[in-house]
């Protein structure tokens, strides 16, 4: 009887300290573009030993896939061995909209990052890149569009994806005019209407964005 009563009390605290371990926050992402939407949003807490890229470095193939198609997958693959909590914001965030999502993470010295690719674009997301979570209260970042430097920047429909234009996402193939490394974004500019292959150009007026793109305000709930 009292080992029993022992080990249900060896295992309570077991589970007290793991519940010690994490708190939940509530992370909430404004999307400030007049004429960009956002593809699902990735959410990851997470350890000191993940980071989604480094600018002026090569973007990794997970981040290709993000920043040029909008799958969060392989970004959570490469996150999955550090992660405490993982969420993909499901749907389309539109110009001036707001999302929000709670998630668990470490209660002490975590980390989070946030990604998602901006449509019409050839390969610009934005990203909240390993950023220490709040100890305490709410903290607020605004983030900068990016340019994965894997795909030339276009601007043809043929190219980009998503319902405004339908096009190519994802394309593995290195080109002429891919940049080859990770930047801040330089926007849309005028490059007429019509492409060489026929696909139609999108212009600045509709599509071109100030940086910052985005706003992410996330707040400690316990």
């Amino acid at each position: 009887m009292f080992r029993k009563t022992l080990a249900a009390f060896s295992l309570a605290l077991s589970s007290t300290a793991v519940m010690a371990q994490t708190a939940d926050y509530e992370v909430t992402i404004i999307n400030l573009t007049p004429g960009q939407t956002f593809t699902p949003q990735l959410v990851v807490t997470h350890s000191n030993d993940f980071q989604l890229f480094s600018m002026g470095d090569p973007a990794s193939e997970a981040l290709e896939v993000l920043a040029e198609g909008g799958d969060t997958s392989l970004v959570a693959d490469d996150a999955a061995n550090f992660a405490t909590d993982m969420q993909t914001i499901d749907g389309l965030l539109g110009p001036g909209e707001t999302t929000s999502i709670v998630v668990a993470g470490p209660a002490e010295g975590g980390f989070f990052t946030v990604a998602a690719m901006l449509i019409p674009t050839n390969d610009t997301f934005f990203a909240a890149n390993r950023v220490r979570l709040p100890s305490q209260g709410t903290m607020m970042r605004r983030l900068f569009a990016l340019d994965a430097g894997t795909e030339a920047n276009d601007q043809n429909c043929n190219n980009i994806p998503g319902p405004r234009c339908g096009g190519e996402g994802y394309s593995p193939d290195v080109a002429d005019g891919d940049e080859g490394f990770v930047h801040i974004s330089n926007g849309f500019h005028d490059l007429g209407d019509v492409a060489d292959d026929g696909g139609e150009l999108l212009g600045p007026r509709v599509y071109d964005w100030r940086n910052s793109v985005a706003r992410v305000v996330v707040r400690r709930i316990n």
